[in-house]
């Protein structure tokens, strides 16, 4: 479930977010009407429906006679596409947090949390979104041992870099809410939504740190230091899979 948290409020610290408004987003579905006409053909009908037949079949023995037309056509719109795909949503690198070991905000494996950062732009450089990804929650000592191996566990096994698409795209046409605003991904790597605390931690043979809350806490404070600290507008964006 995605949900989208607003907040118009002055500057902002470590509190954020406990004050925001939450807005469920509901995806709409929209259909399509169609209409149908029909009506009974004549002998001219008939003889105009042949002559464009012959044309068509014409222009397709023409093609069939030249496949590198077609070809070259298709490979040059794809290659087209593919760059504009990248000039519009550019990779976004992992950013790992400094002196995490020191702090004991680590992920399920002891590994440094990270997030992925776009500066913003023009009306948008003093605005700021967060999406937090989701992934469920590991349950039992042998699930999470499992998911300490996996990006859902460690840094070590996550992209260095993301594509920023749908509502952290910097394009104005995908994304017109918030296109040029600052905007961050917090990796989840902790299992338990951000939630975990050292103090009850169960300590096992497995190594598993649940340090979810430091975590939090830790990008937070490093986010700050960039500019969130002195934010006009915030939004959180929670995709929490349970």
């Amino acid at each position: 479930m995605l949900q989208l948290s607003l907040d118009p409020s002055p500057p902002i610290s470590t509190r954020f977010f406990s004050e925001l408004f939450i807005i469920e987003e509901e995806e709409m579905a929209n259909r399509e009407s169609s209409s149908i006409w029909s009506r009974k053909w004549g002998k001219k009908d008939y003889g105009t429906i042949a002559v464009a037949a012959f044309t068509i079949l014409s222009f397709a023995l023409l093609f069939t006679l030249d496949p590198s037309s077609s070809s070259s056509s298709s490979s040059s719109y794809s290659s087209s596409s593919t760059n504009n795909n990248k000039v519009n949503n550019p990779l976004v690198k992992l950013t790992l947090l400094p002196n995490a070991k020191l702090t004991g905000a680590v992920c399920l494996d002891g590994s440094s949390p990270g997030f992925h950062f776009q500066k913003g732009f023009g009306s948008g450089s003093d605005s700021w979104v967060l999406h937090i990804e989701g992934g469920g929650w590991c349950d039992s000592i042998e699930s999470c041992s499992s998911r300490q191996l996996t990006a859902l566990g460690s840094s070590e096994a996550m992209d260095h870099e993301v594509p920023f698409s749908g509502i952290l795209s910097q394009v104005a046409s995908q994304n017109p809410d918030f296109f040029n605003w600052n905007k961050v991904k917090i990796r989840y790597c902790d299992g338990a939504s951000l939630s975990g605390n050292p103090e009850s931690e169960f300590q096992n043979e497995a190594k598993l740190f649940f340090r979810g809350r430091l975590i939090w806490k830790a990008i937070i404070d490093e986010i700050s230091t960039m500019g969130l600290a002195n934010a006009k507008q915030d939004a959180l964006l929670e995709d929490w899979q349970l």
